[in-house]
C-alpha cells in the first residue's frame, strides 16, 4: 500500500518520496475547486503519458498516449464531469496536453468515479510536480524520476491511502 500523509511524503515499501499536496491540505473533499487532496483509500485507474516527452518507461499499467485533443471535464454541469473528453468541448475542462511538463505523466485515481457525483471534485491525479513542490489544486505531485520509479513497482491492485 502506498501511504501519503500531510507531512508531504509518499511512502511505498522502501521508497520514500517528497510530494506536493492540495493548497488546502488533506481532508474530506466537499466540492469542486476546494483545493483539498481527498482523504481515503484509492487505486490508479489509468495512466496517461506524453509520448513525445517520455520515450519509454517500465509499468504494469496500460499506458495511454496523451493527444493534443484530450481533456478532463471539471464542469459539474456536464454529463461528462470527472471524465476524459475530446476537445474542444462547450463545458469547462483541463487540457491534458500542456506546454509545461506537469501532465507528462498522469495517474488517474478512482476518486468520485463510481458513481460520479456532480460538484464533489474531479481530476484527482498523481502527476509531475511544478517547481519546488508547489501545492496543487488537490492532486498529488511527485518529481518525474520518483513517479517513474513508483510506476515501475506498482500495479492496478496497489492501494493508495491518503490521510
Amino acid at each position: 500500500m502506498i501511504i501519503i500523509n500531510k507531512s508531504g511524503y509518499l511512502k511505498y515499501k522502501s521508497l520514500k518520496f517528497r510530494c506536493a499536496l492540495g493548497k488546502a491540505g488533506i481532508g474530506k473533499k466537499k466540492k469542486e475547486g476546494d483545493n483539498i487532496t481527498p482523504k481515503g483509500i484509492y487505486k490508479i485507474l489509468k495512466v496517461y503519458f506524453r509520448k513525445d516527452r517520455i520515450k519509454k518507461f517500465k509499468s504494469k499499467f496500460k499506458l495511454i498516449p496523451i493527444k493534443k485533443n484530450l481533456g478532463w471535464c471539471d464542469d459539474p454541469k456536464s454529463q461528462n464531469y470527472n471524465k476524459q473528453i475530446k476537445l474542444p468541448d462547450k463545458f469547462n475542462y483541463e487540457r491534458l496536453y500542456r506546454n509545461d511538463n506537469i501532465y507528462d505523466i498522469i495517474c488517474v485515481l478512482n476518486y468520485n468515479t463510481n458513481p460520479t457525483i456532480s460538484n464533489k471534485g474531479s481530476a484527482i491525479f498523481i502527476h509531475i510536480k511544478k517547481g519546488q513542490y508547489k501545492s496543487t489544486s488537490g492532486c498529488i505531485a511527485l518529481g518525474k524520476s520518483d513517479l517513474l520509479k513508483l510506476l515501475s513497482q506498482i500495479n492496478n491492485e496497489t492501494k493508495i491511502k491518503i490521510y
